[in-house]
């Protein structure tokens, strides 16, 4: 099965966002993923990964969560 990893910038502020794209992917896939974990991180990092490939980077302060779901949903 498959795994997520949020890496998220702690001193950003970014858990929110972080927890609402694992709220997102959970509430899409359940049982087909594994897990979604969080993991911290620094230097303004907001990175998703599906079994260690980058599906998502931040490169402005905007994400889309719909956008990162259709990503994760490809890869499985």
């Amino acid at each position: 099965m498959t795994s997520v990893e949020i890496e998220y910038c702690v001193p950003c502020g970014f858990l929110e966002r972080a927890e609402d794209v694992q709220h997102a992917l959970l509430s899409t896939f359940g049982e087909q993923l594994d897990a979604v974990t969080l993991a911290t991180g620094a230097n303004g990092v907001f990175a998703v990964r599906v079994d260690d490939e980058v599906v998502f980077e931040k490169h402005e302060e905007t994400y889309d969560v719909d956008e990162i779901v259709r990503q994760v949903r490809d890869r499985l």
